[in-house]
């Protein structure tokens, strides 16, 4: 077991956790097209490290590039799929309950935004519309920090990424408690030491956290 001390830090995920899962879009538009579901999962999961997703999220290649090697990934599984279909679907709808959340840890914790992101629209939420994009901008200001893959080059699940986020906010893994909806993203913070939340609906989460902290929200 982590030596665990107090918690002097939060971090959040954005997408799946501020706001809703892209793999909701990404069911849709596979019952829509007639494929698998979860097809287009499958595909980002395939060569994690290397494929068209991680190249994309640590700035290596442009989103023409990363249309062009999803089409080929894709089909190489069997499903010919647009990148720039599914560059449209990463834009979530905000939860307004995780918000709240944000605003009351903040009186208390450092807080932080650990994102694996592009640089496709606007901001961490990849969005495409100024509303969107003003309304995302607005909740970033909330955070102490954010750690957006684009940026720093390296992204989650890859240690080096949870290295910067403590490194950022000054404080040790075992002060940290970190909220992703993916739990490959969330074992490398616990083997560091962070206390983890996988997120799997807004209510589960801030229950989840209370717990950790100690105390309501």
């Amino acid at each position: 077991m982590p030596n665990y001390e107090p918690i002097r830090a939060v971090f959040w995920d954005f997408g799946g956790v501020i706001l809703t899962s892209p793999f909701e879009a990404f069911n849709r538009y596979e019952e829509q097209r007639g494929l698998p579901k979860d097809f287009i999962r499958s595909v980002n999961a395939r060569n994690p490290h290397t494929n068209a997703w991680a190249k994309l999220e640590r700035s290596e290649v442009d989103p023409a590039g990363f249309a062009r090697l999803f089409e080929e990934e894709s089909a190489e599984l069997g499903h010919r799929v647009s990148g720039y279909d599914v560059l449209a679907l990463l834009s979530g709808d905000v939860r307004p309950e995780m918000v709240a959340a944000l605003k009351k840890v903040k009186t208390r914790y450092k807080i932080a935004c650990l994102t694996n992101n592009a640089k496709v629209g606007e901001g961490p939420g990849m969005t495409r519309s100024p509303e969107r994009a003003a309304q995302v901008a607005e909740i970033m200001t909330l955070f102490d920090a954010v750690i957006e893959s684009s940026k720093v080059g390296v992204r989650k699940p890859e240690p080096r990424f949870y290295e910067i986020a403590c490194e950022t906010l000054e404080v040790r893994p075992t002060e940290a408690v970190f909220l992703d909806d993916l739990g490959i993203n969330l074992k490398p913070a616990a083997a560091m030491g962070m206390r983890t939340i996988k997120v799997t609906s807004p209510e589960q989460a801030l229950r989840d956290l209370e717990a950790v902290l100690g105390h309501p929200l």
